[in-house]
């Protein structure tokens, strides 16, 4: 069939329909050549297009664009398209618009300081090549979809261009891109566009399964169909699986790579043929998935109309192809999408795709919206022609939108953002199309769920309901983006326009105001928690709207005016019902008495929303920010605000806080306590708590500060407490609850710091005289006031505006220092030494911990720096006019009477119906009122002037019938009283700027003199203290020196015992120090230095009893871990029981270092199995440690280990002094190997039988075995679990391979520790940890036992086969610890020794003569003719230094010979008794060689070199595409840094089948490239993973910081981001230790969360 179709392409039609395109000229009648391009495509697209189950796209794409879509392109330029096109776009001005749309995961960059909002992103190209990248920027990856602002000037505040797409400026006239082309071209264009786009709208709008549009009907109609699966956001990809493998009987593979395609491209044919055969797996689809939710969306198909909607996305793709060529070619397309028909409103194509969005599947939805995005978003001037389209219709899409299930960014109302934040434009549809209100009153609409009184109403909201107002919050973020930018120049229509949409928002506002009221619960707890979060996430997505509000009105006088009003209107409507059911009471106290109504939070109906309240005390503030209620107080209702009114809910709310904090709504659940921390919180508080406190604040400074504080009293409930003195005495007899006590000691405290705020919180510009920057510092200093913070901390802890912005940048280094990190945690900043006295203890912004945390660490610093403890309030600035009046609060009678009334309290302390706190905060207020009144006296001309007198109020005493004493009179009583000796620096603080003020308003003569008594007192007050202080050091000091002398007494004979062990192991070391060559420590040969004969005991960490190692004694064991390791070489050569001389694979063996009994051990082990067998039944997930395979947690550290290895003593070496030569033993080990090998032949098969073999003239014995039958068993286990690790077999004792796993194991240990002292540049010998030193020990002395419980003639054999040589260290190794077997039956009388140190001579020449061999460059070289001898000896001593260093290590521990202090690599060949002239072993024999490669000394491996910066690497994973799903792109990519494959993870695509179990691509990657062991970076996360096997993982902190020192871990944050090599050098450390599983066993088991991970899937 395909080869049929391309020669008719060739010969037969295809060239007829070129010419009938190429002649048909425009002048013909439109509608002719509509008919003929139909009839084409009706002949045509059912041939190429599915014409069977499976499909050959290549194919598809050769035909289509060869028989249809070639004859476009040559009727579209009259001649051959090539060079048409190529013309057009040699023609065509390029655009200064970027217009790079975004792929998934492409990193997209915004400059913080010049974008017009944080929508306004840029392409990597554009960025390095603009101006922004030496600013202040932020990095994150695109989700896909949206394009780059390059060359859009209202995007950016400056720099809109980069170096490419900078205009000419020559070419100033914005002219008619039309004007290049000829009429006829035109023509011709519109026609083959307009056909092409209307064939295509209607194919994918088209909702007839088995009919197609007239003109397109095929020539013949065959009954072949598709089952066409649509993919929804309901269903999970197990469901998917599940039913399709049920329904059309396809494997499980088949069915993931459907579900995988569905998700993609939003649908999948999963059946072909007749129409019943289809229609029947559509039922079984529909039955299965039916049963909780809406079934699957499926439909049969007729394989012609799935062939039509093919090409239409095809033909959709290649108009978004053409129009790239040329300006003109973009601008005629638009001209046709927008064009209307005859029917009217909404009748352009383009509205047509629009309004038809909901119903298309995703795939042709994002083919669409790029056709879009490139035409009508890269046009301004039909850029804005669509943007009114789309406003026009936006109510509708937006319900489309609500009842789709697809994500928001597979809508066309995604498109919102392209528009509505280009500010012009959005002015204009507000303008226009009044948009602002549209969009307001659609979200209102949607909500519909509300209370009697229309209030919204969230409790009993069905999955539905949930679902729906999840989807209807996008229009509020399309609010914001209208909002974003403000305007600078205000219309009257836009003036009129804004303030009916901000009508339409106090609207929504008032349904808000008062929802989810609480009732307090009394005797019962709650029984079901009340729904609370809806009513949040609207206030939290609502905050910066509300601000944004704000802002605008700001910006223009009229709107101010008018929205104070409206808003004023709008909180009085709401408080309609004021009075119902409240009855009205009077209140009296300190002469003074106030009209109000009675009302009990702790009994009432109360609600946390007042956004209408907020609003309008938000606008209070810009009224006097902006001077309008100075300069025009006749357009203000000022008059007409009832202050009690305005007051009434923030302080209903603010008592609700403090009783919730009093313990007294224990019984209303969590919800409550939820609901005041995010009143509370970062997100929310900026349009909830600080506008209620502003609220107060407005109420205050209108009011008689007396009438204030009584309500405040009342709406406490302390009001009968406060207002006459026996009434306390009364209360406390009756009430001699204690609950209630605290209660109400704890809103005392509550009602004390709300004064404080109301009075001392000024920081808001419009309040105090500030500026927006003083009050962010202010944030920041008691935010550091509690401790250092790293950058993201403070980020955190400050509110963010609509551009994700704090402004700390703008003022951090004013206040705080920046401290760098070392190789782990972060940098920080601390706050600088001078900033420190701006500190307020009661800073209304702390929560009860951070004002703890802060009061300890600001006492320590005042210490530390030797100042009294006092913390007095700080200075405040002065308040601006409007609320000038709040400060009379503090010397108002009432409050006075207060503070009176609680030092009297302290005074007759009344068995704790009075708190410290309470106190605290009582001189707190009197301190700020004293600073108050010292400022305006110090800023006053004449004392006249200053109507604050708190100084002399305070030294009044009470009135006649009590006379009570004044409060300074209480002060100096409280000063002297024992039980205050915390506040007792505060009260002198106190009374010292009492006696200051009181000098300032006398001003006589005497003055300096009251003023050096106070500071001689001061003075004399702290010499007294300081000399108690030293007084009471020196006693302890004494008492201390007299308990060591008596310990020493009691403990006489211990002490004279250790100093007489210290003296001789001095006198020894002197005597042993190799002070000449002489005396050197030699560890191998017959003059190797004797180990000192000392008895080794240990202690077992399960039963804390002592024990000697000995060969006869109990076995004890140390924790270990043995585990398959690539980490030598990047070659992947596997073969366990070879050793390449690249170390290409091995065994690694390591431990924590703990030892124990064995018996202790099997016991523990055994717990350990049966607890996890217990656990196993009870819930099946992975532990850190798996127990099937012989894992267990160390007992003391919690180190993964798997295995033991036994401790074994030292072996004593023999006596003899017969030390051959080496051509004498040559001659011996050959007679030896001779006997061996002929024994062995006429041994029956291994373990049948033993006799004794005799050699020539000598005869052999059967060795003695030295050891218990404990160690042999723990020798056995060790050897079996490395064995069986090292080779992934079942276990077996007698396999003759035991032995060569254990000595690989035994041989890779020591080289890689050797490998990794040299990359650190360690001595050798000193600078090994504890737990690596005693492995490495008793992995050699191991190694050395390990052939007693083997099979003896095997153990032999391995010795024969060893003289031929490997890999040389391992061959080392390998000799001298299987030589024992063969020297075990010797009686020859040679000396181990002596076969140590000629096995060491004859390997090390072995390797020399390979290191000389791959050493020198050339092909052939006669060593007498290399020029430098030195350069010969340097590579000979480079490539044998690394094995010289193994091999020092591997006879130090087997021999246990002190190694020399000054050893550090150099001196090896001594340690090693090993002297070889070189000239005498080879000038003798050989004369010239052949060279290959340099291969000694081997490189170190490393981890893969990294890019600097990190974007680098996202644009690098941006490009990789999915290996096995066509291109797509990959969800989560990940890198692997070990050889630097990018892979795709966590993703059903790419799953790999390992051991009949499915896994991820970076487990499976694991097992090819690490032995099970994986490092990889997950780039769009930046998250290192650590993975060991299937089931262990664990991320670990990236190599990558921010200029701050942080990781950004998710990329939330967004700051440029740079390689730290110390960081990645710990990575890279870690792996070379193999250290990597001990880590993630560590991580699980400090976070159990990380257990429960699927780890296989990634």
């Amino acid at each position: 069939m395909e080869e049929a179709l391309c020669e008719l392409s060739l010969n037969g039609r295809g060239g007829q329909l070129y010419s009938s395109c190429l002649f048909c000229c425009p002048s013909h009648h439109a509608s002719d050549f509509h008919r003929t391009v139909y009839q084409h495509l009706a002949c045509y697209v059912p041939k190429i297009y599915c014409l069977g189950p499976n499909l050959n796209p290549q194919n598809e794409e050769l035909l289509a664009q060869l028989l249809l879509l070639a004859p476009l392109e040559w009727y579209l330029c009259d001649e051959d398209p090539s060079a048409g096109l190529a013309k057009l776009e040699q023609s065509n001005q390029p655009s200064q618009l970027c217009g790079h749309v975004f792929k998934v995961g492409e990193p997209t960059y915004s400059c913080r300081e010049c974008a017009a909002d944080p929508t306004c992103v840029l392409c990597m190209q554009c960025f390095l090549g603009s101006v922004h990248k030496e600013h202040r920027y932020r990095m994150t990856t695109s989700g896909g979809g949206g394009f780059c602002d390059c060359g859009d000037t209202e995007a950016w505040k400056k720099g809109p261009y980069c170096q490419k797409h900078e205009p000419n400026i020559s070419d100033t006239s914005q002219e008619d891109p039309l004007a290049h082309l000829s009429s006829d071209m035109i023509a011709r264009t519109r026609s083959i566009f307009s056909i092409v786009l209307k064939y295509s709208v209607d194919m994918l709008t088209w909702e007839k399964e088995d009919e197609l549009p007239s003109g397109l009907e095929p020539l013949e109609r065959g009954d072949t169909y598709y089952c066409m699966l649509f993919n929804d956001e309901v269903h999970t990809y197990e469901q998917v699986i599940y039913t399709l493998q049920k329904a059309v009987n396809c494997t499980q593979k088949e069915a993931v790579s459907f579900a995988t395609t569905v998700d993609r491209d939003g649908r999948k044919s999963v059946r072909y043929g007749d129409f019943q055969f289809c229609e029947q797996a559509k039922s079984v689809i529909v039955r299965n998935t039916s049963r909780q939710t809406k079934p699957l969306r499926v439909q049969v198909m007729h394989s012609s109309v799935v062939a039509h909607q093919c090409f239409a996305l095809k033909a959709l793709g290649w108009l978004s192809h053409v129009i790239g060529y040329s300006d003109a070619l973009r601008r005629i397309l638009c001209q046709v999408g927008l064009e209307k028909t005859l029917e009217g409103e909404n009748s352009s194509l383009v509205d047509t795709l629009m309004l038809c969005d909901s119903k298309m599947w995703k795939g042709a939805r994002n083919v669409y919206h790029q056709l879009l995005m490139s035409s009508l978003l890269m046009d301004l001037k039909y850029k804005k022609l669509f943007a009114i389209q789309f406003a026009k219709n936006y109510e509708r899409l937006q319900s489309d939108y609500v009842k789709d299930d697809h994500d928001r960014e597979f809508s066309v109302t995604d498109l919102s953002v392209q528009m509505f934040t280009v500010p012009s434009l959005a002015r204009m549809l507000i303008m226009e199309e009044n948009l602002m209100t549209t969009i307001i009153r659609t979200f209102v609409d949607h909500l519909r769920h509300r209370d009697q009184r229309g209030r919204f109403q969230f409790e009993r909201y069905t999955a539905q309901q949930a679902f729906k107002f999840r989807r209807v919050q996008s229009l509020i973020g399309d609010l914001k983006y209208v909002l974003i930018s403000r305007p600078t120049e205000w219309s009257d229509k836009l003036r009129e326009k804004f303030l009916e949409g901000f009508s339409a928002f106090l609207e929504l506002l008032k349904c808000m105001q008062g929802m989810d009221p609480v009732v307090r619960q009394v005797g019962q707890h709650i029984e079901m928690e009340p729904e609370w979060e809806a009513a949040f996430t609207l206030q939290m997505k609502l905050t910066h709207i509300i601000s944004m509000m704000q802002e605008w009105c700001a910006s223009d006088e009229k709107v101010l005016v008018e929205a104070y009003k409206f808003s004023l209107a709008a909180l009085t409507h709401c408080h309609g019902g004021f009075t119902d059911g409240e009855q009205p009471i009077t209140l009296s106290m300190s002469g003074h008495s106030v009209d109000t109504i009675r009302y009990c939070v702790s009994q009432e109906k109360v609600s946390i929303h007042l956004p209408v309240s907020r609003l309008l005390a938000g606008l209070h503030v810009l009224l006097s920010k902006t001077e309008v209620a100075y300069r025009f107080p006749e357009q203000l209702p000022l008059s007409e605000l009832s202050p009690p009114m305005l007051i009434e809910h923030p302080l209903r709310c603010l008592v609700l806080c403090a009783q919730v904090h009093a313990g007294m709504w224990r019984r209303n659940g969590f919800s409550l306590v939820n609901q005041i921390y995010y009143y509370h919180n970062v997100k929310c508080r900026v349009e909830m708590f600080d506008k209620d406190l502003i609220m107060l604040q407005a109420g205050a400074s209108m009011m008689d500060p007396n009438h204030f504080l009584m309500i405040v009293l009342s709406r406490f409930e302390l009001y009968h407490i406060f207002s006459s003195a026996d009434y306390r005495k009364r209360y406390n007899r009756e009430n001699a609850n204690k609950d209630i006590i605290q209660q109400n000691n704890t809103l005392i405290e509550e009602m004390l710091h709300l004064i404080m705020m109301v009075v001392g919180e000024r920081f808001a510009p419009g309040i105090g005289m500030v500026q927006s920057c003083d009050e962010i510092k202010r944030e920041i200093i008691h935010q550091l006031c509690i401790r250092p913070m790293a950058h993201s901390e403070l980020v955190k802890a400050l509110p963010e505006n609509e551009n994700k912005e704090t402004g700390m940048e703008r003022v951090i280094d004013s206040v705080a220092s920046f401290k760098k990190p070392g190789v782990t945690g972060r940098g920080l900043y601390e706050l600088r030494p001078e900033c420190a006295k701006q500190f307020n203890l009661y800073f209304h912004h702390y929560s009860r911990a951070d004002q703890s945390k802060a009061e300890e660490a600001q006492r320590k610093l005042k210490r530390q720096n030797g100042e009294d403890s006092a913390l007095p309030p700080p200075v405040l600035p002065p308040l601006c006019p409007l609320f000038a009046s709040l400060v009379n609060l503090l010397q108002c009678d009432v409050l006075l009477a207060m503070l009176g009334t609680v030092l009297q309290w302290a005074v007759e302390p009344s068995g704790g119906h009075w708190s410290e706190s309470m106190l605290q905060r009582v001189l707190h207020l009197i301190g700020m009122a004293l600073l108050e009144e010292q400022q305006q006296l110090e800023n006053s001309i004449e004392e006249n002037d200053v109507g604050f007198n708190f100084t002399l109020k305070i030294s009044r005493p009470g009135e006649a019938p009590s006379n009570t004493p004044s409060i300074l009179a209480l002060l100096e009583t409280l000063q002297n009283a024992p039980h205050l000796e915390v506040h007792k620096d505060m009260i002198r603080w106190i009374l010292k700027t009492v006696a200051a003020i009181k000098t300032m308003r006398e001003r006589t003569t005497t003055a300096p003199e009251t003023d050096a008594t106070v500071r001689d007192k001061d003075k004399a007050e702290r010499k007294r203290k300081a000399e108690m202080a030293r007084l009471r050091r020196e006693k302890i000091m004494a008492q201390m020196s007299e308990m060591q002398r008596h310990f020493i007494n009691e403990n006489k004979e211990l002490f004279q015992q250790s100093l007489e062990e210290l003296e001789a192991s001095t006198s020894a070391s002197l005597e042993h120090s190799p002070t000449s060559p002489d005396t050197a420590s030699v560890c191998v040969g017959p003059r190797r230095s004797r180990p000192s004969e000392k008895r080794l005991v240990v202690t077992c960490i399960l039963c804390q009893e002592e024990q000697e190692v000995r060969e006869d004694g109990r076995a004890m064991v140390l924790a270990a871990f043995v585990q398959r390791s690539t980490v030598m070489s990047k070659n992947q050569r596997y073969d366990p029981l070879f050793m390449h001389p690249d170390l290409s694979f091995g065994t690694h063996t390591g431990s924590c270092g703990h030892i124990m009994h064995s018996h202790c051990w099997q016991r523990y082990f055994e717990a350990v199995q049966a607890k996890e067998q217990r656990r196993q039944q009870r819930l099946r997930v992975h532990t850190s440690y798996d127990v099937e395979n012989g894992e267990f947690l160390c007992p003391l550290c919690e180190c993964l280990s798997n295995t033991v290895i036994p401790l074994l003593p030292l072996t004593r070496g023999s006596k003899s002094s017969d030390h051959p030569g080496l051509g004498q033993w040559l001659g011996v080990i050959g007679q030896q190997v001779k006997a061996l090998h002929s024994a062995h032949k006429k041994l029956k098969p291994v373990g049948e039988s033993e006799f004794p073999v005799t050699y020539p003239n000598k005869v052999l014995c059967f060795p003695r075995d030295p050891y218990s039958s404990s160690i042999k068993e723990m020798l056995t286990t060790f050897g079996t679990a490395t064995y069986k690790i090292g080779l992934k077999v079942h276990p077996n004792e007698q396999d003759p391979r035991v032995p060569i796993m254990c000595w690989t194991s035994c041989a890779y240990t020591i080289q890689s520790i050797e490998r990794l002292l040299v990359d650190e540049e360690k001595p050798l010998f000193g600078s090994l940890p504890c737990r690596q030193d005693d492995c490495l020990q008793s992995l050699i002395r191991f190694s050395s036992a390990c052939w007693t419980t083997s099979s003896l003639p095997s153990v032999q054999n391995h010795f024969i086969r060893l003289l031929a040589v490997t890999h040389l260290h391992s061959t080392l190794s390998f000799l001298v610890l299987s030589y024992s077997s063969v020297h075990c039956q010797d009686s020859s009388g040679l000396n181990v020794d002596s076969a140590q140190q000629h096995f060491l001579q004859v390997v090390t020449l072995a390797h020399v003569v390979q290191v000389l061999l791959t050493s020198i460059p050339g092909k052939n070289i006669d060593l007498y003719e290399v020029t430098s001898g030195w350069h010969l000896w340097r590579c000979v001593k480079a490539g044998v230094l690394p094995y010289l260093r193994s091999a020092a290590l591997f006879f130090h521990h087997l021999n246990g010979v002190p190694a020399p202090p000054e050893l550090h690599g150099k001196s090896s060949t001594a340690y090693l008794s090993y002297t070889l002239s070189l000239s005498e072993h080879f000038h003798k024999e050989y004369r010239c060689f052949s060279f290959p490669n340099l291969s000694f000394p081997r490189e170190s491996n490393r981890l893969i070199d990294l890019p600097d910066d990190y974007s680098a690497l996202i644009n690098q994973a941006s490009s990789f595409t999915c290996p096995k799903s066509g291109g797509d792109k990959s969800r989560a990519p990940t890198l692997c840094l070990v050889c630097g494959t990018m892979l795709c993870s966590q993703s059903y695509c790419c799953q790999a089948e390992l051991d009949g179990e499915d896994v991820g691509a970076c487990t499976a990657h694991t097992f090819t490239c690490g032995s099970g062991v994986g490092i990889f970076l997950r780039v769009r996360e930046s998250q290192v993973l650590f993975l060991a096997g299937k089931t262990k993982g664990c991320f670990y902190a990236p190599p990558y910081l921010d200029d701050y020192g942080e990781t950004d871990q998710g990329l939330r944050r967004g700051n440029p981001l740079h390689l730290c090599r110390e960081r990645y050098r710990k990575i890279q450390k870690l792996w070379r230790q193999h250290g990597i599983t001990e880590e993630i066993g560590h991580a699980q088991e400090a976070n159990q969360t990380l257990v429960g991970i699927d780890w296989q899937h990634l």
